[in-house]
This record gives C-alpha cells, structure tokens and sequence, in this order.
C-alpha cells in the first residue's frame, strides 16, 4: 500500500438528473477556440457537445486562416478551419487563466490537406519557455496535459523545427478541482483515459470535459446497473455517473483483468488512476476480493470495491515501467467467491517543465512596452529569455539556473520605426543594463526616471 492512496466517493441512489442539467450547461472558466474561424462566424455551438466555440483571433497575434480540402470531412466543424503559421518560428497564444489552478489542456490538430500538399506537418509544442512535446499531425489528433498554472497568463506556443508548417485546429482549456491529479513532480501528458463501456463518453456527460474511450477486450464481459448514480460529490475526480454505473469483469471469473502501457522511453514515469465502484447486489455469501499488482509487485492486497462508491486508487510517487511495458493485473484472491472488477482506468506520463518563466515584471513592462509602441516583431512571442534559442530579437538577458526566472539586462529598440515619447514602463525592466533608442522618431524630454534606475550604465 506504500505510495498509494485512494479517495471514495458516495454515490446516491437518487435522481440528480436536474443537478446534472445544470452542470452540465455551465461552461463557465472552459476556453473552447476554433483556430482559424473567422471572427464573423463565431460563436456557435458545436451539436453533438453543446460546446461553444469561438474564434481565436482575440488570442494570437499571428499567423493565417485555412479550411481544409473540399474532400476532407472530420465531422466536427471546429476541425473544419484551422490556422497555420507560416512566418517566424515561434507563434503563440495568450490565454487569461487563475494562478495556481490546474488546468486540462487539449490541442487539436487537422491537417486536412489545407495546402494541396499532402504533407503532414511535424513541429512542437511550448507550455511557456517548456515544451510539452513533439507533434506530428495525422488524419486528426488531439494531444492533452494536466498543467497547474504558474501566472495568471499562460502562452501556449507552436514551434516550427523543419521544413514543414505548424498548423492547429482547436485549443481548449478546462479547469480542475485542485485536489485532483495533484502531483510534486511535473505535468500530467494524457496516454489513455479508458472506461468500461460501448461508446465514447465527454462533456456534458463528463462536466470537466475529460475524453474517455470506450475499452471492452475480447475476454471481459461489460456490467452495469440500473441505479441512478451520482459521480459528482466529494471525490475531487469527478467520475461520470456513466462510468460509476458500468464495469468490467473478466469472461472467465477465475481469471484476472490486465492492463498495460508500453512506455516511448524507459525512464518515462508515469501516475495511474484506477476507477472502481461495487455496482452488484452481492448476496450475504458473496465476496468480492482481488490484489492490484503493478509489474509483479502488490500494491493493493485484499481490495474490495465499495457498494455504491466510486474509490479511486492511484500511486502518489511517479512509476518507472520494469521491462518493456507497465503490466497491472486485479487478481481474484482465494476466499474472493467473484471476479474482479474494473470501471475505468487513466494513464499519464510525467512531462517535466524545468525552465522558470522570466521574472514577471519584466515580461509585464515588456508587454507593456510593445503595446505603446504598437511593436509587430514576429519573434516577440513566448517568453522573452526562455529558451535561450528562441529569445526575442532585442533582448538580452542573466540566467543564474533553471529554476531562477531570468532577467532583462538589454534592450536594443534601435531602427524600430519609435514615435513618441520615451513609455513609462521601461523604468519597471529594474535589472536593465543597456538600452538602445537610436535612430527613431521619439520626441520630449528624457524622463527622469531613467536616472533613477540604479543598474542602467549604457544608454
């Protein structure tokens, strides 16, 4: 049991079909972008959700707006537009989130051979100065992370690394309860998220809008019950009353239910979440016992499910796979009369982001400063000094370690087309050491401020 915890939720034998009306129509904090609609056509709900879409044009500066090919359908109209950037080499997003909220958030990407060129385009993808991983756009694919914000804005950057042009579809973003997917080390990259049912299951069934895949093997026989069942109370995870209602049990009831995730990398780590609620009438002499073993090691023994109860089990410290494959089994113990039983099942790789964004008052003085002058440079996007390679033209900047936020010693605004007067906010850039206003068009009298600032030597 060491390194695993596990949370219950009660489940009521009620009607909450009203509460979950409700819920389910409240979008508020989701951000849901249609990259690349025209702003005329935005917003509009998407039919088989109810999601409401809007355009992402009030979100990046950059890049252009295309449809797919007139032989491409993905289904969903906001896989129909998508934007692409064929300038520079980072292009991002800028999203309003809370600080220290955890954050779902899922990228979608249709190629959709918007440029007649039949080529699927490779390139990544930046959570602020860190990536988050490397893409390769297929027929449609959507990549998503657990990510607790570190501001009160948060970047979301495509990064062009070959030959071939970023492109995105679909940026949504969807807020979690605090207490759930919390972990000391790293962000959460989803790898499945699977339930034990016939169909496919999301928003509004699943309020947070989490995507879950339907997965029923050849061997295991689906259950379910007829009761009314409440997945959203206590339990920070939220289960789906869908998935808290259904279950999985092994065709042979002496065999066990397995399950397994064969890792890119083998010193990938990763954190599991098994789903299990008791969802039989079991008789006085029944019983319902198994051990959950994760590549041969006991990390449950003697675990029964509750009646009418979701519990969560999951490990708290990250798990490297032994071998090639991570391998859970639920084995039925010897005085257990019954199977196993699984309801659902996620999967997560650990991403860690080890680069600290750039001290926050500088990067507001420069956004601030860009403002004013009404600057178009294609490469100040992102961060302004993380990664050093994709720093903006201009702008030099000390580096003490990963974890310490850089900051702006330099600034070199010469030939920019400047008109005006020397902005404010340049006295706020306090570790600056050299700036370069040379060659524009400003105008008035050398504030005096910049006497004040203790670090400037070269102006």
């Amino acid at each position: 049991m060491k390194g695993y915890h596990q949370l219950t939720l009660v489940l009521l034998i009620v009607d909450f079909s009203v509460l979950h009306l409700v819920l389910a129509q409240d979008q508020s904090g989701f951000i849901s972008l249609d990259c690349g609609l025209p702003p005329n056509e935005s917003p509009y709900n998407e039919s088989s959700t109810g999601l409401t879409f809007s355009s992402d044009a009030d979100f990046i500066q950059s890049g252009k707006g295309g449809q797919i090919g007139k032989d491409w359908d993905y289904g969903f109209k906001q896989y129909n537009a998508l934007r692409y950037f064929p300038d520079g080499i980072r292009n991002c997003y800028n999203l309003s989130v809370n600080q220290g909220i955890n954050y779902l958030i899922r990228a979608g990407f249709a190629y959709g051979n918007y440029d007649g060129l039949s080529i699927y385009p490779r390139f990544d993808i930046y959570i602020g100065p860190n990536l988050w991983t490397s893409v390769h756009t297929f027929s449609q694919n959507d990549i998503e992370i657990i990510h607790t914000a570190r501001s009160n804005f948060l970047q979301i950057c495509l990064v062009k690394t070959g030959t071939t042009t970023p492109i995105i579809s679909t940026l949504e973003l969807r807020p979690l309860r605090n207490n759930s997917y919390s972990t000391q080390s790293g962000s959460l990259q989803l790898i499945y998220r699977r339930f034990k049912r016939s169909r496919d299951l999301r928003y509004p069934d699943d309020v947070y809008d989490r995507k879950w895949e339907s997965c029923l093997w050849f061997d295991e026989t689906e259950i379910n019950t007829t009761l009314t069942l409440n997945g959203n109370s206590s339990n920070p995870f939220g289960v789906p009353k869908l998935i808290a209602s259904s279950a999985s049990m092994p065709e042979n009831a002496s065999d066990p239910l397995t399950f397994y995730l064969s890792p890119s990398n083998p010193s990938d780590k990763f954190f599991f979440y098994l789903h299990f609620a008791e969802i039989q009438d079991l008789q006085a002499n029944e019983t319902r016992e198994f051990d959950i073993i994760f590549d041969g090691h006991v990390t449950n023994s003697a675990y029964s499910p509750k009646k009418l109860q979701v519990d969560t089990v999951f490990n708290t410290l990250p798990k490297i796979c032994e071998g090639l494959s991570c391998n859970w089994e639920l084995v039925r113990t010897q005085r257990s009369t019954l199977p196993p039983l699984l309801n659902a099942v996620e999967a997560y790789k650990v991403v860690e982001f080890p680069y600290s964004e750039t001290y926050p008052t500088d990067v507001a003085a420069m956004m601030n400063i860009q403002t004013a002058y009404g600057l178009r440079i294609i490469s100040w996007q992102g961060d302004p000094c993380v990664p050093v390679q994709l720093k903006w033209e201009g702008v030099e900047c000390s580096y003490t370690d990963m974890s310490t936020p850089p900051r702006i010693i330099s600034l070199d605004l010469r030939s920019k087309g400047l008109s005006g007067t020397i902005v404010p906010a340049l006295q706020y850039l306090t570790e600056l050491q050299r700036l370069d206003l040379s060659n524009n068009s400003l105008s008035g009298v050398v504030p005096e401020f910049l006497a004040t600032m203790k670090s400037l030597m070269i102006m």
